[in-house]
């Protein structure tokens, strides 16, 4: 019977302190949108005072709508999602082109490659910005959507990512489409492609969000505003020696809504394609 309660009493802590633990983070990762909720409806002098508040005396709209009045928001949204599309679309076509014959194809130079995409993998994108911008700003192809489709063109990750997966498809299927009368690119995208859709959404998803959230790339190479995604757009309404904190959080309220609605209509792809991630 001792044993029996002992036992009990240790679930019963190991339970509690797991759903401790697990609400503890879950209000720490919360608490930065509540907290820019709450800021987006107060005064400047309400959001700099020392100690927070925080709930605001009144709440007002009247930061959303100076916020659309400063920043071209039809345009930004315009331009970042063009920005996500166009680089969703090329990394997962050059990615699973190259994913393929990393992973099934034997030629000449395959691993020397395959090795620089992995040092490129390693290397802190920043590094790479000037050299990018030299390419655009001499193809005379600043301020446009292009420019800020460039680094998404290849994605090294999307290679990587997707040559294991391919890898992790027997080779006897492609032998089987090859006696079948398939050549090379049918067996590509009519027999592999096809079984690699849980692989491809993850992808999609991460390609999307890291997208959607970059920021120096975009701010570096177009300076018009209306060439501007929500990101870079945002930074401009950060002053340089004072910043109108409720405009700056009710901007950013409005940049990630579209990313919120997304992300409720496909959880369920959202949470497949990255548990399937895990799965393979």
């Amino acid at each position: 019977m001792k044993s029996t309660d002992s036992l009990r009493r240790s679930y019963a802590m190991a339970k509690f302190f797991t759903y401790f633990f697990l609400i503890l983070g879950a209000i720490i990762m919360v608490f930065p949108f509540a907290w820019m909720i709450l800021t987006s409806s107060k005064t400047v002098p309400e959001s700099m005072l020392i100690p927070p508040t925080i709930f605001p005396a009144k709440w007002m709209l009247d930061n959303f709508k100076e916020a659309v009045t400063s920043l071209p928001f039809s345009h930004l949204y315009w331009n970042t999602t063009l920005m996500v599309f166009f680089r969703v679309i090329c990394a997962v076509l050059f990615s699973s082109m190259a994913g393929y014959a990393f992973a099934k194809l034997k030629f000449r130079g395959k691993n020397i490659l395959f090795g620089l995409v992995l040092v490129q993998m390693s290397l802190p994108s920043q590094i790479f910005i000037i050299p990018q911008y030299q390419m655009v700003a001499k193809m005379g192809m600043a301020n446009t959507i292009f420019a800020l489709v460039f680094p998404g063109l290849v994605s090294a990750f999307g290679v990587f990512f997707l040559r294991q997966t391919y890898m992790s498809i027997p080779d006897e299927v492609g032998e089987a489409a090859y006696l079948d009368g398939c050549n090379q690119w049918q067996t590509f995208y009519k027999v592999m492609f096809p079984l690699t859709g849980t692989s491809v959404a993850a992808l999609t998803i991460f390609t999307a969000v890291f997208a959607y959230g970059d920021l120096m790339w975009p701010l570096v190479v177009n300076s018009d505003l209306k060439m501007m995604t929500l990101s870079s757009g945002l930074s401009t309404l950060k002053g340089q020696f004072s910043t109108n904190f409720p405009v700056l959080m009710a901007g950013s309220l409005l940049a990630m809504l579209p990313m919120v609605v997304l992300y409720l209509i496909f959880q369920r792809q959202f949470v497949e394609g990255i548990a399937g991630t895990g799965g393979k």
